[in-house]
C-alpha cells in the first residue's frame, strides 16, 4: 500500500467556517465589536497544521542539507554550531557555549573532545576557577570560518529561497522563541 507523504495543504484560520459549532456561535453572537476583531483561531489536530511538526520537519530537511554540505569540512551540524558561536566571540567557557547552542554539558562535552582531537580547539581548566573549562580555537579552527563562509548561501540555494526570506523567517522565529521563553518563564 502505498503512502502519500506529500503533505496536506494547509486550511485558513481566518473566518469561523473551520471553527467548532460552539465558537462559531460565540463569535455570532458576540455583538458588533467582535465583528470587526479576528476569531480565536482554532487549529484542528491535524499533523500538517501543527507549528511544532512543520518546524521539525523543516529541521529535518535544514540537517539533511547541513549534513551534506558540512560532509567537506569533517564537521556535524552540532560541532558547526559550536564553531560560529567560537568564531563570533573565542575563549568562552563550556558554560556560556552550552547557553548559546541550548546543549547541555553532558551533551556538548563528548562534541567539544572530537573538536579537540580534530585539531579545531583547546579546552583548559580557567586558572581562576578550576571548574570552568574555556575553549579557544586553534589556528585551524579560525581558519575554517573561511572554508565555511559559502555555506549560508548554499542553503539559500538549496531551499530555492532569497536570502531575504531566510532573514525574515529567522527573525520571526527569534520573535517566537523569545515569547515562548518569557511565556514560560
Amino acid at each position: 500500500m502505498a503512502h502519500n507523504t506529500s503533505p496536506t495543504p494547509a486550511k485558513p484560520l481566518s473566518g469561523t467556517a473551520d471553527l467548532p459549532a460552539g465558537v462559531q456561535a460565540n463569535v455570532a453572537g458576540a455583538g458588533a465589536s467582535a465583528a470587526s476583531a479576528p476569531p480565536a483561531a482554532c487549529v484542528p489536530l491535524d499533523i500538517d497544521q501543527q507549528l511544532c511538526f512543520a518546524v521539525y520537519s523543516t529541521m529535518l530537511g535544514l540537517n539533511k542539507v547541513y549534513r551534506d554540505l558540512l560532509k567537506d569540512l569533517g564537521i556535524t551540524y552540532p560541532q558547526y554550531l559550536v564553531l560560529l558561536v567560537l568564531w563570533e566571540r573565542d575563549g568562552l567557557t563550556v558554560g556560556e557555549i552550552s547557553e548559546r547552542v541550548f546543549l547541555d554539558s553532558p551533551t556538548l562535552t563528548p562534541l567539544l573532545k572530537r573538536l579537540e582531537a580534530a585539531g579545531l580547539l583547546t579546552r583548559t581548566r580557567s586558572s581562576q576557577d578550576e571548574r570552568q573549562v574555556l575553549i579557544a580555537l586553534t589556528e585551524e579552527g579560525r581558519a575554517m570560518q573561511q572554508r565555511a563562509a559559502h555555506l549560508p548561501q548554499c542553503v539559500a540555494d538549496a531551499s530555492d529561497t532569497e536570502m531575504s526570506e531566510i532573514i525574515e523567517l529567522r527573525d520571526r522565529l527569534l520573535a517566537l522563541r523569545a515569547r515562548m521563553a518569557r511565556k514560560s518563564g
